[in-house]
């Protein structure tokens, strides 16, 4: 008998000690940095899983691309952030999307933050474009969601 009690204590002592270590390290959305924010996008992202990358974004969360055309123009090309998650969503398992983020420089006021982000861009492990992402974030009941991403496309001058 003595020997279940024991037992028993030891199995309570455990699942306690798990419990308490769970409720210390968690971390609660809301407690989230703007960078995390940008990472855990990126993650989805990557991954091909755009449940992750709504959990980070406003519902009408505004996507553009500051581009210059072939013929020497400056364009700025907008797309709804809906379409891109059904890129996303629709890419084939064979072709891989690599989105390296080479710095964060995060600026916050309040509920107000701004991430800078040069980036380079691989396609199946081969360099496509290169440029900055700049992304505006605003902070919710839920914690830091992307409001709006503006990035710049450019093909030459990227580094390896």
């Amino acid at each position: 008998m003595n020997r279940i009690k024991i037992k028993a204590m030891r199995t309570l002592f455990t699942l306690l000690f798990f419990g308490i270590t769970l409720a210390c390290f968690s971390q609660d959305i809301s407690e989230i940095s703007p960078q995390r924010t940008i990472e855990i996008f990126f993650d989805g992202f990557h991954k091909g899983d755009t449940t992750v990358m709504r959990t980070v974004m406003m519902p009408d969360m505004k996507m553009q691309s500051a581009i210059t055309t072939g013929k020497g123009e400056y364009k700025v090309n907008t797309m709804i952030a809906n379409d891109f998650l059904v890129a996303i969503a629709k890419r084939p398992e064979n072709v891989v999307w690599e989105e390296i983020i080479n710095e964060y420089v995060v600026q916050e006021d309040g509920n107000l933050a701004s991430v800078w982000t040069p980036y380079s861009f691989s396609l199946n492990g081969e360099l496509s474009h290169c440029g900055a992402n700049s992304f505006t974030l605003v902070r919710t009941v839920e914690g830091w969601k992307i409001n709006y991403i503006i990035d710049s496309r450019r093909r030459n001058s990227c580094e390896k």
